[in-house]
């Protein structure tokens, strides 16, 4: 792939790489933007088929960070992180201490936390080596109890912009990923009387909410064809494609994956069809809420309210799509290009 094209695309500042021999790291950072502040994005650990596929990943992931944080309303820009490897070794203390030293190397321009494949326990190992680490042990912890309430609070919006009334007693919803984030989500879905239905590629994750919630367990594939009011992706992204597009019979997408539209144009296809879409990077924004919580000195219960506020963000956003004609991905995109310009363009004096 030609890289220098695929950061023009989205206008990325940075990508870097490095490579630890003694322990196998192999880590990218992707910053994409700095103008509302120091780029924060989580570390994810995965198996990627290929370095392209993990490029390609970083560069969507750490777009999606500076969209977030400014919808969100914090003064921070957008970056992520990749480790390419296995998930699940058990050699990890070389490997993060590896890439918090990487981390380190750029001074303050990002900050990590957790993400897909990563802990709070791995973090401890980045600290050991940068202080631009946050959800640490100690610190704000694991952000994904945060991260559930807020896609929780976005789901009752959207439930209330489509269905009248945000009550999601007796609504059947389709969880698709019951890990850290979705099975907090489910837990506040299910205490409201929801009608659970879930899948994981872990069944033990599936057995847990199963048992605890009363969940109906389906199929990995067989979730884009149930018979649901509200589909909530929780697992990787790019689940909304044209594979899977034309099996919907959902009326609401709200959940707490990144980047689940494969291309901006699947968005398109949800609006012609009339499925009111919750835009990923603005229903997930707990986590980023979370640690930036951390950063600031917030209480948990401060982040958890502000986590909240998602509600009246969706709110906002779908005013401004039906006003415009917009699907609510553009919506969300023109709102949190509006705040960055706006922040560029204030005039700056020297101390």
């Amino acid at each position: 792939m030609e890289i220098f094209e695929a950061m023009q695309l989205h206008d990325h500042e940075q990508v870097l790489f490095s490579y630890e021999t003694s322990c196998g790291y192999r880590g990218i950072i992707a910053i994409h933007n700095t103008m509302l502040g120091p780029a924060l994005g989580g570390t994810r650990f995965w198996n990627y088929a290929s370095d392209t596929e993990a490029i390609n990943d970083v560069l969507r992931l750490s777009r999606g960070m500076t969209y977030k944080a400014a919808v969100a309303g914090l003064n921070l820009g957008g970056g992520k992180s990749v480790i390419i490897g296995d998930p699940k070794t058990r050699r990890r203390e070389m490997i993060f201490r590896a890439h918090g030293r990487f981390v380190d190397s750029l001074k303050g321009r990002y900050i990590t936390a957790e993400d897909v494949g990563t802990s709070v326990e791995d973090m401890s190992y980045v600290q050991m080596e940068t202080e631009f680490v946050t959800g640490v042990a100690g610190g704000s912890g694991d952000p994904s109890p945060v991260t559930a309430y807020g896609t929780y609070s976005g789901i009752k919006a959207c439930a209330h912009e489509k269905f009248g009334d945000d009550s999601l007693e007796g609504r059947t919803i389709a969880v698709q990923g019951v890990g850290h984030v979705g099975y907090h989500l489910c837990s506040y879905l299910a205490a409201e009387g929801a009608k659970l239905i879930v899948n994981d590629i872990d069944e033990a994750k599936v057995r847990r909410v199963v048992d605890e919630f009363h969940a109906r367990p389906i199929g990995n594939d067989d979730i884009y064809d149930v018979e649901a009011d509200i589909f909530a992706p929780c697992a990787l992204g790019a689940v909304i494609n044209d594979r899977t597009i034309q099996r919907f019979k959902f009326q609401v997408i709200a959940g707490a994956a990144n980047n689940q539209l494969d291309e901006e144009r699947h968005g398109d296809m949800l609006e012609e069809r009339g499925i009111l879409y919750a835009p990923d990077y603005v229903i997930n924004a707990g986590g980023l809420i979370n640690v930036y919580g951390e950063l600031s000195g917030w209480s948990p219960d401060r982040a958890k309210r502000k986590a909240g506020e998602i509600y009246e963000t969706l709110t906002q956003l779908f005013e401004i799509a039906k006003e415009q004609g917009l699907p609510t991905y553009e919506a969300a995109d023109r709102l949190a290009e509006r705040r960055i310009e706006q922040v560029a363009q204030l005039k700056r004096t020297w101390i």
